[in-house]
């Protein structure tokens, strides 16, 4: 009853000092399962990240290109300003990748899925608000045996190694392929969604594939993971978040 009194009383009344509700995060996107066999076929192309301008400021452009995309894809925008900025450093750096945001955004997808972790919870700042960290890698049924290589400091982990950050990265794959992606000076960091995708794309490149055709996409993707149904759950989120970025 005392609810009711109150809700009485205050309804239609706004406190201009209260802070504004964020938006309600968007269902996940739909993702329909495709399974392609390795070399078969490459995920579609999505709409493209704008063009890396080393010499002025690209920051409004790819905000707007994130916040569009985002409308598009149910991904958040701060984490789709990360894959983007990768796709464009990538055009920079490695023409002839032809890496595209959405093979990044389809990872993610998968790894956040696989590891039951929260893509969209990132702060302003690109780290994830809790950091990531999978199950030991202890040679238990099913798992691999890694044994400890950053001595646990990226794992908390002196016995075993664990997968990190958003991106899930082995510490010793994370230590060769690492990139700050601010360009601060400050060190590469796993749990930073900048870094972790920036990171990823180095990675997925390293290997002087074209992921514009269907055996570059699949060779790279087959050495950041072996399985090939893992290879077949990018491919299908790949896609399915390609084809919604350039949807009416």
């Amino acid at each position: 009853m005392l609810t009711g009194v109150i809700l009485v009383v205050t309804i239609g009344v706004r406190n201009p000092d209260a802070p504004a509700a964020s938006p309600s995060p968007q269902p996940p996107l739909p993702i329909p399962e495709q399974r392609p066999q390795p070399g078969a076929e490459a995920p579609r192309a999505g709409l493209a990240a704008p063009v890396d301008r080393p010499k002025v400021s690209d920051q409004a452009e790819l905000d707007a290109w994130a916040a569009r995309v985002a409308g598009k894809t149910h991904v958040s925008a701060r984490v789709l300003s990360a894959y983007g900025r990768a796709e464009m450093w990538m055009q920079s750096q490695k023409p002839t990748c032809h890496l595209a945001w959405s093979t990044l955004a389809g990872i993610g997808r998968v790894e956040a899925e696989r590891a039951a972790f929260d893509l969209s919870a990132i702060e302003a700042n690109g780290r994830v608000a809790k950091p990531v960290v999978g199950p030991p890698l202890d040679g238990t049924p099913g798992v691999p045996a890694v044994h400890d290589t950053d001595g646990g400091k990226l794992d908390g982990d002196k016995a075993w190694d664990h997968a990190i950050g958003p991106m899930q990265f082995l510490p010793s794959t994370w230590k060769k392929y690492q990139q700050r992606a601010n360009g601060d000076g400050g060190a590469p960091d796993p749990q930073n969604i900048d870094d972790a995708a920036f990171t990823a794309a180095r990675f997925l490149c390293s290997g002087g594939d074209d992921l514009g055709t269907p055996a570059g996409w699949w060779r790279a993707i087959l050495f950041y993971d072996q399985a090939v149904d893992y290879g077949q759950d990018v491919f299908s989120a790949a896609d399915a978040y390609a084809e919604a970025s350039v949807a009416p």
